[in-house]
């Protein structure tokens, strides 16, 4: 029995071209995971809701001899609610001597909307800009709430038993009230 031996590999011709393999697929590009993206858009939601409060009530007219402008509910709800008109106008007066004027203050909420948008029309999508507007906004919007919050604390030690008690009365009356809604 005669062993068969293979034949040895031709080479191509000189001209002729070498054969080519197709090139290998494009890899598919990585989307984030299910939960990023649930998180992030629940963190939008709770951004833009902060935004709008404050945006409605920076734009919307204080009652209660209020003035218009006046951020009657500015992350203060119930307390701004149960003081009285001279009292709610000394915390804004207070907040606002340490405060840009309104004039600023609303164009640099105006600058900040604009970066969110800007970053959520952005091809591609730049999603570490989006959160740098987003922290701008967010710090802004801390600094007027600490301002606030200080200002109300400062208001409150600076009242007599009889005004103190008073609140404290006329803000458990708003919390009741808020609960029959």
């Amino acid at each position: 029995m005669r062993e068969t031996v293979p034949p040895p590999p031709t080479s191509p011709a000189p001209n002729s071209p070498a054969p080519t393999s197709p090139p290998p697929p494009a890899p598919a590009p990585r989307t984030a995971p299910r939960w990023m993206k649930i998180v992030l858009a629940l963190s939008l939601a709770a951004n833009l809701a902060v935004v709008g409060l404050v945006a409605g009530a920076a734009l919307k007219a204080g009652g209660e001899g209020g003035r218009p402008g006046m951020a009657r509910d500015l992350a203060f709800g119930p307390y701004s609610e149960a003081l009285t008109g001279e009292q709610r106008r000394a915390l804004w007066r207070g907040m606002m001597a340490d405060a840009p004027d309104r004039g600023q203050m609303r164009a640099e909420f105006r600058a900040d909307l604009d970066a969110v948008v800007a970053s959520l029309r952005a091809e591609p999508f730049d999603a570490a800009a989006f959160r740098a507007a987003l922290a701008q906004q967010n710090a802004r919007l801390a600094a007027r709430v600490t301002a606030g919050r200080e200002g109300l604390a400062d208001l409150v030690a600076g009242m007599s038993v009889a005004e103190r008690l008073a609140f404290a009365d006329r803000l458990e009356a708003r919390l009741h009230e808020r609960r029959r809604d």
